[in-house]
């Protein structure tokens, strides 16, 4: 998988690439791990107060020990989706913990489930491993107080990836549950979703509520952090819970992208074709693309719209199709069955502006323009119908 400009995020430093998959570091996850640095350095302070400044050395370590929890977290999800053949675009730890951003979706509930379930088990054998590490040494060393921190943390992380809400693992593992009983993706994903937007609700009022009653002297300014924490939280789990119905309802409409449905009529000239005429019968025929054969009648290339388009009307007698052509090379051929993601996917591995449509005994079907795709894709999510065919035209 290739590191492009386009697949890292914006700030964000590349650290690895466990099992192939990209692991980032953006810019955010060297704010909060600052400010656990600097809180986490406090609560030391009351439990060991003699390691004096050392005690931001420690929880320095903290810090980054519970970010690989994290990671160790989100890699459980990876794996599970390498198992499944699912491709996995990157993983990324921000403020907020961390994001596996798998491209494709399970393609059955249980497998949602267990792709979901994967991370919060991991959390919890990592809990259990390090409070029996607790079991071994004293509690008011550092490496007891590591071990509680970390074995607490990492309970905490499970516990709260297991809450019934989507962007959560648990609001994955509720829609895996709905999708079973009713054998609908859609049903699953919109129960998830309105659960995970309670959810949202019950943190923007709970954090301070909480914070409030359990620290009633804490006086305005905590009250301030734990209701700005609160709210922030509170709207990535909003805006996550809107963002998955939107991808469910986009993936549901994804069938309307048809390679066949979305082929152009062409016609078949040889090279050496005046564009002209080229033109002319694309027009007689309604067609809307041509296409060049050899001697045997076999397509080798294709013409390009936009260079037809800069050649002035005047030229055109003149020019032979084979100047305003690409040759037809092994990518540029696409079945006519390809849908959906799956036909996404093949234009994203094979860019280019037309693509020649073939049945499965190879014969030429019509031609794909890559605008047309675009078209039927901005349609589909906005919720509109796909365009009905254009009858006739000339690619100029």
């Amino acid at each position: 998988m290739s590191d492009t400009k386009e697949d890292r995020p914006p700030g964000a430093l590349l650290m690895g690439r466990p099992f192939g998959v990209p692991v980032y570091i953006t810019p955010t996850w060297f704010l909060i791990t600052g400010l656990i640095t600097w809180l986490f350095g406090g609560q030391i302070d009351r439990v060991l107060p003699g390691l004096g400044a050392a005690r931001y050395l420690v929880a320095l370590f903290f810090a980054l020990a519970f970010y690989g929890s994290v990671l160790i977290h989100e890699l459980a999800h990876t794996v599970v989706a390498l198992r499944y053949r699912l491709p996995v675009k990157r993983i990324q730890l921000q403020f907020f913990g961390g994001v596996s951003e798998i491209e494709k979706e399970a393609e059955s509930a249980g497998r949602e489930f267990w792709l979901a379930f994967s991370g919060p088990l991991l959390s919890l054998l990592l809990g259990a491993v390090f409070l029996g590490g607790m079991q071994l040494v004293e509690s008011a060393t550092v490496p007891g107080v590591l071990l509680t921190a970390l074995m607490l943390s990492n309970v905490v992380v499970a516990a709260f990836n297991l809450l019934p809400g989507l962007p959560l693992d648990g609001g994955r593992m509720l829609r895996a549950v709905v999708w079973k009983a009713t054998g609908s993706p859609m049903a699953g994903t919109v129960a998830a979703a309105w659960v995970g937007r309670l959810l949202a609700l019950a943190v923007l009022v709970g954090m301070p509520t909480l914070a409030a009653y359990q620290a009633p002297g804490s006086g305005f300014s905590g009250l301030l952090v734990d209701a700005v924490l609160g709210a922030i939280l509170a709207a990535i789990i909003w805006n996550g819970a809107a963002g998955s119905v939107r991808v469910a309802r986009l993936r549901e409409r994804l069938p309307q992208l048809s390679a066949r449905g979305l082929a152009r009529t062409a016609v078949t000239v040889v090279q050496d074709t005046p564009l002209a005429e080229a033109l002319r019968r694309v027009e007689a025929e309604g067609a809307r693309a041509v296409v060049i054969a050899d001697g045997r009648g076999e397509p080798v290339a294709l013409v390009r719209e936009a260079a037809v388009r800069a050649v002035p009307e005047h030229r055109r007698p003149w020019t032979a199709v084979a100047a305003v052509a690409r040759d037809l090379e092994p990518g540029l051929m696409i079945p006519a069955d390809l849908v959906g993601e799956e036909l996404l996917d093949t234009l994203r591995a094979n860019p280019a502006a037309e693509y020649l449509v073939v049945e499965r005994d190879g014969s030429p079907l019509g031609v794909l323009a890559a605008q047309d795709v675009e078209l039927a894709f901005a349609r589909a999510m906005a919720g509109q119908a796909p365009l009905p065919p254009v009858p006739t035209g000339t690619p100029a």
